[in-house]
């Protein structure tokens, strides 16, 4: 099989199980853009002091293929992402979060390597959960009903994590200061 079929030469793409869109259509926009996600996690898994989080982040990474082919679907047959994975988002933060001073103001996304790395997939969380909200807002329009919610929750898990890279690291937050 080859890994090109021309079939999106023109700016289009098929829906699984749906009609033919065009690339830039909300629904490729959400979907794409957790792949982008997904990729971005790819590369914080690269990190050598991501070793700790592996197990983590690659049942993340997993998540979102799931999340992906959801909103992939127009009428999904199933919800893949449940209130369950937003409560295990919350115990792992609640649990990282022992390891860190509570915060007092906001802080630079900086850092380690892995840290930053961290930062920069969980700004790509947040653009990847605003996708989906602009899917939810179009007419006629279903997303998986805890997608944003998903979304939500693993950003936060990703700042949390980048904080815990960096404690372990021995690097304490960088605090923002207003100029």
């Amino acid at each position: 099989m080859k890994i090109y079929t021309k079939t999106g030469d023109a700016g289009e793409t098929g829906l699984f199980g749906g009609p033919r869109v065009r690339k830039d259509h909300a629904r490729i926009e959400a979907f794409g853009t957790v792949d982008e996600l997904n990729s971005e996690l790819g590369i914080v898994r690269g990190q050598p002091e991501a070793a700790a989080f592996d197990a983590l982040l690659r049942r993340v990474q997993c998540e979102l293929f799931d999340l992906g082919a959801q909103l992939a679907t127009p009428a999904p047959a199933e919800e893949r992402i449940t209130a369950r994975h937003v409560e295990a988002f919350e115990a792992e933060i609640d649990r990282l979060e022992e390891e860190l001073e509570p915060l007092q103001c906001f802080i630079l996304p900086a850092g380690t390597p892995l840290a930053a790395a961290l930062h920069v997939a969980r700004t790509v969380c947040r653009r990847s959960e605003r996708r989906v909200v602009t899917l939810a807002a179009q007419p006629g329009s279903s997303i998986p009903a805890n997608a944003i919610e998903y979304l939500n929750r693993l950003g936060d898990l990703l700042f949390v994590l980048a904080r815990v890279a960096n404690r372990r690291a021995g690097l304490a937050d960088d605090p923002w200061h207003p100029h």
